[in-house]
């Protein structure tokens, strides 16, 4: 699984001109899923992605956790975190996980993510057409990718 995590003081998801997901301050992230990924995976994600040290500390520096500010997640899936570019110009997409694998490893990961961070996130609707906003805070973006573990 590959993610990219944005620090944001706000985000929020439209489908169809209606929000379906909105946080202040928090994490927006963008999950790619693809079928080798597991249950080891997911709750490694998971667990890595609240206890992040990128909130800032009382002297402004990145040394604070998610959970330790009471902060919010906006997940959104995001096929596209696996496109392969090695060849021409059009992407390819075939490490992403067809919908009827990514949907059972996506709703694991909401639950993860809510159980490692202890309350409700927020979230896109798994393959629609989603218009994402959001104020990056800092800038800070991160990736992850499960497999790497780095």
């Amino acid at each position: 699984m590959r993610v990219v995590i944005q620090r944001v003081t706000e985000a929020s998801v439209k489908v169809h001109e209606e929000t379906v997901g909105a946080i202040q301050q928090g994490l927006l992230i963008l999950a790619g899923i693809e079928a080798a990924d597991t249950d080891e995976d997911i709750e490694w994600l998971s667990h890595k992605i609240v206890q992040l040290r990128i909130f800032n500390d009382a002297q402004g520096l990145m040394n604070v956790s998610l959970k330790e500010i009471d902060g919010n997640i906006l997940l959104i899936s995001q096929f596209t975190l696996h496109a392969a570019t090695k060849k021409g110009n059009r992407p390819s997409f075939i490490k992403a996980a067809k919908p009827e694998i990514a949907i059972p490893i996506y709703e694991k990961l909401i639950a993860s993510l809510e159980n490692a961070l202890g309350k409700k996130i927020e979230k896109g609707i798994f393959g629609a057409d989603m218009k994402v906003a959001l104020l990056n805070d800092g800038p800070v973006t991160i990736f992850i990718d499960s497999k790497n573990r780095e």
